[in-house]
């Protein structure tokens, strides 16, 4: 007979992701968060979550490229966990959309990231981006990140539905970040 802990984590393993069409953004955003909350509902750890945020947000969302995390790491970001072609490692705070994000504290929506001045081109199918600054108790933990090969893909009714998404994110993790390798 395997151990309880083994039996708690394989139950969690058989979450289905849902395909949304959002038609109507608010109430499919709610729909995510409570599926999204379910999902990392007691589970504490700061990767663990992320790996399964970005799954989930990546099969759920439609048009979308790219998903992931990036953690602070000093005076720059850290690729976290994600979904999609393999990312720039490390955007100093300030630089690119990500960066951007992180040291001004605020959700960017890019509509065209070739328009965006020191766009930083990870994945060249990318047109359009949303960056979510992800901040506990006043402090920067780091920015999600999702990338689309659609131009304008992204609206305010998005960044209002992930900066949600990004709370859930947060407020599930106890765990302090990980130390800089």
């Amino acid at each position: 007979m395997p151990p309880p802990e083994y039996a708690s984590s394989r139950a969690a393993m058989s979450h289905a992701v849902t395909a949304y069409e959002f038609q109507d953004k608010p109430a499919d955003y709610a729909r995510l968060r409570a599926e999204l909350a379910a999902l990392l509902d007691g589970e504490h750890d700061l990767i663990a979550n992320a790996a399964n945020t970005a799954a989930l947000l990546f099969g759920a969302l439609p048009e979308v490229n790219w998903t992931g995390f990036y953690f602070l790491r000093g005076a720059e970001l850290l690729v976290g966990p994600f979904q999609g072609k393999p990312a720039c490692v490390r955007i100093a705070l300030g630089r690119g959309v990500c960066g951007t994000a992180a040291l001004e504290r605020r959700t960017l929506v890019v509509p065209d990231v070739h328009a965006f001045a020191g766009h930083i081109a990870c994945d060249t199918a990318s047109r359009s981006e949303i960056v979510v600054p992800l901040i506990r108790g006043g402090e920067l933990l780091g920015v999600l990140d999702i990338d689309s090969p659609r131009l304008q893909r992204f609206d305010a009714a998005d960044a209002r539905g992930l900066e949600e998404i990004a709370r859930v994110f947060v407020a599930s993790t106890t765990a302090a970040t990980p130390a800089a390798g």
